[in-house]
C-alpha cells in the first residue's frame, strides 16, 4: 500500500513538472478565433483558416515561453488576407506572429501592427515575421497612422514586407514613450521596405527610433541588413531620435532622403550601402549631436543637395533644447567610400538659429573621387573643429577641397559584391573595407510574396483604335485595362459625360483629332488613376459655366496613391465661359508625382493651366512635386499659367519643383479676376528653373521663397512689356537668393 501510494506521488510531481501538450487550434472565424485566444498555453499555435478576414481586429495576450512560444499563422502562407478595417495587437511574453497580408484596407486605428494591448499592456520577447502591409494606408493621405508601432523590449521585427504607404506617418516606429519601452534592445532586421511615394508634407518617414520628446534616452535598437527600396517619403528615410542605436548593413536602393542621427548620443552607423543610380536627392547620412560613429558606409551615385548630401555634418543651435539641432561633438567619420556623387556638406544648415559648427570632430580614412563626378564640398560655416587626417580623393581637387584630404591617382574597379575598389591594395587603407556584403532584395522580407518592379504606368497594355461615335471615348476608357492607348481616328468626339480617370490610360490623336465636352471637366482623376494626352485637340467651347470648371480635376474626395498628368503635342482652347477655367486643377489631399507639358498650345483660358495650390494652412504640405513645362505656347490666360502653393516652415520635403523652358507666353496673367497679377506664381518651391522663355505683354513673375535653401534660377528670357520679376524672401533676411542673369528686356536692359 505505501508503495502504491509513493508510485501515485511520483506520478503527480512529474505531472505538474511537465508542460501541458501544445495545443493547434485552427479557427475559422473571428468568433472561434476569440473563444480559442483567451485560454492559450505555453507552445499552443492558433492557425487561421485561409481566405479573406475582413474588418478583423486580432488581439493577442499572452504568456508564452522562450522553448514554447506562442504563435499565431496561417493555415498556407499567403492564403490569409486581413482586409477591409483589420489591425493587430500582440502583449504579453514570447508570442510569434508570422505569414499573414494586410491587403485592401486600412487600420481603423493609429497603428496596423503594435506591439501592446493598451499603453500600460506591451509585448516583450516576441516576434513579428514574414508579415507583408501591401498599400494599406488611409483614405485620406492626411491622416497619420503609423504601420508598425515596436513597444516593449526584446522584440524582433523581421523578413516582413512592408510596401506603400501613401499616408501620413511613419511605416515603422520604435516607440520610447514608457520607461518598459526604453533601452529596449529590439531588433529589426532583413525587412523589406518597398517604394514609399513623395509624401508632399512632413510625416513620410520610412522608420524612425524614438521621437523629440524622449530624445535624452537610449532606445539601443538594432536595425540591420533591410532593403530600403525607392523609399521617397520626405528627407529622412530614417530618422533616428534616441541614443545607442545600431545601424548595420542596410541597404538605401534609388532612395531619395538620407539616413539621419536626428536626435540622440552615441549611435553607431556602420557598413551600410546607399546607390543612388543618379535619381534626385537621394542622399546618404546626415550627422547631428553628440559622440555619432559613422564608419565603413558605401555611397554611390548620390544626387542630393544640402540635407540629402552624400555626407552631411550640421550645424547646431547654441545651448539647443533636445527637439532642436544638438551641435555635433565627438563625431567619428571614419574609412567611409563616397562615389560619384555630388556633395558633402559641412556645417549644414548654418543660420542665424543654427550658428553653433562641429566641434572635437574627426574625418579620417575616407576616400572619395573627384572632378567632375564630385563630390563637391559645401562648406556653410567653420569647420576648424573637424579633424581631417588619412582622407583621400582620387582625381582633381574643387577649390573648396578641406586640408587633410590627399589626392592620389586610382582606378577603381567593381569587385563580386558589387561595389567599386582602388585596383591597387596600397590603397586599401582608404575607404570601405572589401568584405562588405550587401544585403540583395532576395534575402529580405517574406520569400513567398512577390516584390513590385519598377514600371511605366503609361506601358503593357493594349492599344484599341476608335473612330467618332456617341459615347466612343467613355466606353472604352470604362473597359479599358491599365496602360491601355487609346489611339482616336480623324475627326470630331463629342463628350457629354465627366470621364472618371481610374486606371492609367493614355489617349492619343492622330494629328486630326478633335474633342468637345459639354460638361465643367472632361477628365476626373480618381484613385489608382493617370492621364497622358498626345497629338489632340481639345476645345471647351461647349461647356457649361460652372463654379470650378476644369479640363483635368481630381476627384472632390481625397486620392489614397499619387498620379501623373502627360501633355505632348496637345492644342487646349475656350476654356473661358467661367472667369475661372482651369485646365489642371488639384484639389485638397490630393498628389502628383508630376504634371508634364511639352511642345502645346493652349489659347483663350480664364483660369490657370497648373492649379496647384489646394493645401494653404501652411504645415508644409502642397500637390504636385515636378511641374514641367517645355516648349509650349500660351496666349491670352487669364490666370497664372502655373500656381504652385508650399506654406509654413517645414524642411522635410523636397519639392516642388518647377520647370519652364523654351516656351512662350503672351497675354498672360492680366485678367481682372487674376488676385495674383502674375503670370507664374511660386510659393515655397524649392526648386525652380526658368529658362530661355519669351514673355510678352504678360504679367510679372512672382517668386516667394519660404524656407531652407531654395534654388531659383531665372536667365536667359526675353520680357517684352513685361514688369520685372517680383522676389520676395519671407523667412530670410538678406538679399534676395534667385539667380539672375542674361534675362533681356524691351528696351535692352540686362539683368
Amino acid at each position: 500500500m505505501l508503495a502504491l501510494f509513493r508510485t501515485v506521488i511520483l506520478l503527480v510531481v512529474i505531472a505538474v513538472a511537465l508542460p501541458a501538450q501544445a495545443k493547434d487550434y485552427l479557427v475559422a472565424n473571428q468568433a472561434e478565433y476569440i473563444e480559442v485566444s483567451q485560454s492559450l498555453n505555453p507552445g499552443d499555435n492558433i492557425i487561421l483558416a485561409d481566405g479573406v478576414w475582413q474588418d478583423f481586429e486580432i488581439m493577442l495576450r499572452a504568456e508564452g515561453t522562450e522553448k514554447q512560444p506562442i504563435m499565431l499563422r496561417p493555415q498556407t502562407k499567403g492564403k490569409v488576407i486581413l482586409s477591409g478595417q483589420s489591425n493587430l495587437r500582440i502583449a504579453g511574453q514570447y508570442i510569434i506572429v508570422t505569414g499573414l497580408i494586410f491587403r485592401d484596407g486600412y487600420s481603423p486605428t493609429g497603428e496596423v501592427l503594435s506591439f501592446r494591448r493598451t499603453k500600460d499592456d506591451l509585448a516583450h520577447n516576441s516576434r513579428m515575421t514574414e508579415i507583408v502591409i501591401d498599400h494599406f494606408s488611409k483614405p485620406d493621405r492626411f491622416d497619420n497612422d503609423y504601420w508598425v508601432g515596436i513597444y516593449g523590449q526584446n522584440n524582433r521585427f523581421d523578413h516582413n514586407n512592408l510596401v506603400g504607404k501613401t499616408n501620413k506617418g511613419v511605416t515603422l516606429a520604435v516607440r520610447l514613450n514608457s520607461v518598459d519601452s526604453r533601452e529596449n534592445n529590439h531588433r529589426i532586421d532583413h525587412n523589406y521596405f518597398g517604394p514609399r511615394p513623395a509624401l508632399g508634407s512632413n510625416g513620410g518617414e520610412t522608420l524612425r527610433i524614438g521621437t523629440s520628446k524622449f530624445a535624452q534616452y537610449n532606445s539601443n535598437t538594432i536595425v540591420e541588413n533591410n532593403y530600403f527600396d525607392r523609399c521617397d517619403g520626405e528627407v529622412e528615410i530614417i530618422s533616428s531620435k534616441s541614443g545607442g542605436n545600431i545601424l548595420r548593413g542596410n541597404v538605401f536602393f534609388e532612395s531619395s532622403g538620407t539616413l539621419t542621427l536626428r536626435h540622440g548620443d552615441n549611435n553607431l552607423v556602420e557598413r551600410n550601402i546607399f546607390l543612388g543610380n543618379g535619381k534626385d536627392h537621394t542622399g546618404g547620412i546626415r550627422v547631428i549631436n553628440k559622440g555619432q560613429t559613422v564608419r565603413h558606409n558605401y555611397m554611390e551615385g548620390l544626387r542630393g543637395s544640402g540635407f540629402a548630401s552624400a555626407l552631411t555634418v550640421m550645424n547646431g543651435v547654441p545651448n539647443s533644447p533636445v527637439n532642436r539641432y544638438v551641435q555635433v561633438s565627438d563625431a567619428q567619420i571614419i574609412g567611409n567610400s563616397v562615389y560619384d556623387s555630388d556633395f558633402i556638406t559641412l556645417a549644414g544648415g548654418a543660420d542665424a538659429e543654427r550658428s553653433a559648427p562641429p566641434i572635437d570632430s574627426v574625418m579620417s580614412g575616407n576616400l572619395i573621387t573627384g572632378g567632375d563626378a564630385g563630390p563637391i564640398f559645401r562648406i556653410q560655416d567653420d569647420i576648424s573643429g573637424i579633424k581631417f587626417s588619412g582622407n583621400a580623393r582620387i582625381g582633381a581637387a574643387h577649390a573648396n577641397h578641406p586640408e587633410g584630404i590627399a589626392t592620389i591617382k586610382a582606378t577603381l574597379v567593381r569587385a563580386k559584391n558589387g561595389l567599386l575598389y582602388p585596383r591597387k591594395a596600397k590603397f586599401s587603407k582608404y575607404g570601405v573595407p572589401r568584405d562588405l556584403s550587401p544585403v540583395t532584395k532576395e534575402e529580405v522580407g517574406a520569400s513567398w510574396y512577390p516584390k513590385p518592379v519598377k514600371v511605366n504606368k503609361f506601358a503593357g497594355g493594349a492599344d484599341i483604335a476608335i473612330t467618332p461615335s456617341e459615347g466612343v471615348i467613355e466606353n472604352t476608357i470604362a473597359n479599358a485595362t491599365a496602360g491601355d492607348i487609346i489611339v482616336l481616328g480623324d475627326g470630331e468626339y463629342s463628350v457629354s459625360k465627366t470621364i472618371s480617370i481610374n486606371k492609367p490610360i493614355t489617349l492619343k490623336g492622330s494629328g486630326q483629332t478633335k474633342i468637345v465636352f459639354d460638361r465643367p471637366s472632361l477628365f476626373e482623376i480618381a484613385e489608382g488613376g493617370s492621364l497622358r494626352l498626345e497629338n489632340l485637340t481639345i476645345d471647351g467651347e461647349q461647356a457649361p459655366d460652372s463654379v470650378g470648371n476644369a479640363l483635368i480635376r481630381t476627384t472632390s474626395y481625397p486620392l489614397q496613391s499619387n498620379f501623373l498628368i502627360e501633355m505632348e503635342r496637345v492644342q487646349i482652347s475656350n476654356l473661358s465661359v467661367n472667369k475661372y477655367f482651369d485646365v489642371i486643377k488639384l484639389g485638397k489631399s490630393t498628389f502628383a508625382d508630376h504634371v508634364i507639358i511639352k511642345d502645346s498650345q493652349f489659347k483663350d483660358i480664364s483660369g490657370s493651366i497648373i492649379l496647384a495650390a489646394s493645401e494653404t494652412e501652411d504645415y508644409g504640405q502642397y500637390n504636385v512635386e515636378y511641374a514641367d513645362i517645355q516648349g509650349s505656347s500660351f496666349e491670352n490666360i487669364g490666370g497664372p499659367i502655373v500656381n504652385l502653393y508650399r506654406g509654413g516652415r517645414d524642411e522635410s520635403t523636397f519639392g516642388p519643383h518647377f520647370d519652364l523652358k523654351n516656351s512662350k507666353l503672351a497675354n498672360v496673367g492680366l485678367d481682372k479676376n487674376n488676385d495674383s497679377k502674375s503670370a507664374i506664381v511660386l510659393h515655397g518651391a524649392q526648386y525652380s528653373k526658368i529658362l530661355d522663355n519669351q514673355f510678352i505683354a504678360s504679367a510679372p513673375i512672382l517668386v516667394n521663397h519660404t524656407v531652407g535653401r531654395p534654388q531659383t534660377r531665372i536667365t536667359g528670357n526675353k520680357f517684352t512689356a513685361t514688369p520685372k520679376i517680383n522676389i520676395v524672401e519671407l523667412n530670410y533676411e538678406g538679399e534676395q537668393r534667385v539667380i539672375l542673369s542674361d534675362n533681356v528686356y524691351e528696351e535692352g536692359e540686362n539683368k
